[in-house]
């Protein structure tokens, strides 16, 4: 008896791991499927008026980091292949580590990309910001989202549940398999606040009225 109690304990407890386990594993399998199909390379990356190009950190000297130059990379690649023609750059532009937008747009001039063909948003705070932005306040309907693997599936399931027609570009990434890992970790975890924040509508963390400087920069 004193056996089969434990055999039931032992079940009891593997049940209710397997169980927690689907219920933290629920939002990372929503958005890697509703991305699905969605997701390219850069080279066989479809063409849209516009690219949307999240950011992350910058360095000490106001550069991009390696990721986010990876980024900026793919993105002006696909302005150079005609497959998109304005670049959104959308970021924190008083994150920790400096002005994301400013130092994204700086280095797309770098690469050769027209000043006047990037936009910057200063208030994309997080991803799920970036996207309701680019739908509310510069009217972007459809897009190329780039960003690295780890967090394609995430900011192209919001940015389409939101009503863009975004298609995922995976960016360049000059970065360490570990920390490719480290990322893709913490961007599983990230999902929940991702499906929180699309169940709820949360509107921006900073709204700001119509904004038409990509619809400029289209016609310019």
């Amino acid at each position: 008896m004193r056996l089969v109690r434990r055999r039931r304990r032992v079940l009891l407890v593997a049940a209710a791991a397997i169980a927690a386990l689907l219920v933290v594993s629920a939002p990372w399998a929503w958005t890697v499927l509703a991305a699905r199909g969605h997701i390219h390379t850069e080279a066989d990356a479809p063409t849209a008026d516009v690219a949307i190009v999240l950011g992350t950190e910058v360095t000490v000297g106001g550069r991009p980091s390696p990721r986010l130059a990876g980024r900026l990379e793919t993105a002006a690649a696909l302005v150079k292949a005609g497959k998109a023609r304005v670049i959104l750059v959308s970021g924190d532009s008083n994150g920790g580590s400096g002005d994301e937008p400013a130092a994204m747009a700086a280095y797309l001039t770098t690469l050769g990309v027209d000043a006047r063909r990037i936009v910057t948003d200063p208030y994309g705070l997080d991803t799920y910001d970036t996207c309701i932005r680019a739908r509310d306040v510069y009217g972007v309907t459809r897009a190329l989202v780039v960003t690295q693997s780890f967090h394609v599936n995430r900011a192209v399931t919001l940015c389409r549940y939101v009503g863009i027609h975004a298609e995922g570009v995976i960016a360049r990434c000059h970065c360490p398999a570990t920390l490719l890992v480290e990322k893709s970790v913490r961007d599983y975890f990230a999902s929940g606040k991702a499906v929180w924040d699309a169940i709820r509508n949360r509107p921006p963390a900073i709204p700001s009225p119509r904004d038409p400087a990509v619809q400029q920069a289209l016609q310019g």
